[in-house]
């Protein structure tokens, strides 16, 4: 039976580990942040700092690309106008997401709550930059 579990193990094991092309999960950024007690707030508010970084250079690069899409100019400015009304969308769902998230900590201490909305939102912004930049992949040049 021990078998059993050991050869389950090793199968679901690595499926469970963060692929490099993915971006991290809420979870994985707190795992990475917790090697301070003292720090982890100050790493996560790092993170969410780095995540909107590299949002708004996958923003910028996505409208960039739409400037040069080879596409009638009519339908390259309603993918611009599109792209600036996701934007928006994608930060109201943004905080209403990671305010659910950050609930799911219960009657924890508030810091603790902080710190699961701070990795809600840092994950969020990785996997919509993650999405625009391979939007922008697809257009043609």
């Amino acid at each position: 039976m021990s078998f059993l579990f050991f050869a389950w193990a090793a199968a679901v094991m690595p499926a469970a580990q963060a692929s490099p092309d993915l971006p991290p999960t809420e979870r994985q950024l707190r795992e990475a942040c917790s090697f301070d007690a003292a720090g982890v707030r100050e790493c996560l508010q790092k993170r969410l700092a780095d995540s909107e970084t590299t949002l708004r250079s996958a923003e910028v690069a996505l409208k960039e690309r739409l400037s040069t899409w080879d596409v009638e100019p009519k339908y390259a400015a309603l993918a611009k106008n599109r792209a600036t009304e996701a934007a928006s969308s994608f930060a109201r769902y943004r905080k209403v997401q990671c305010g659910f998230s950050a609930s799911l900590g219960g009657s924890a201490i508030g810091n603790a709550l902080e710190m699961r909305r701070l990795a809600c939102a840092a994950e969020l912004n990785l996997q919509r930059a993650q999405a625009l930049r391979a939007a922008a992949a697809e257009l043609a040049p």
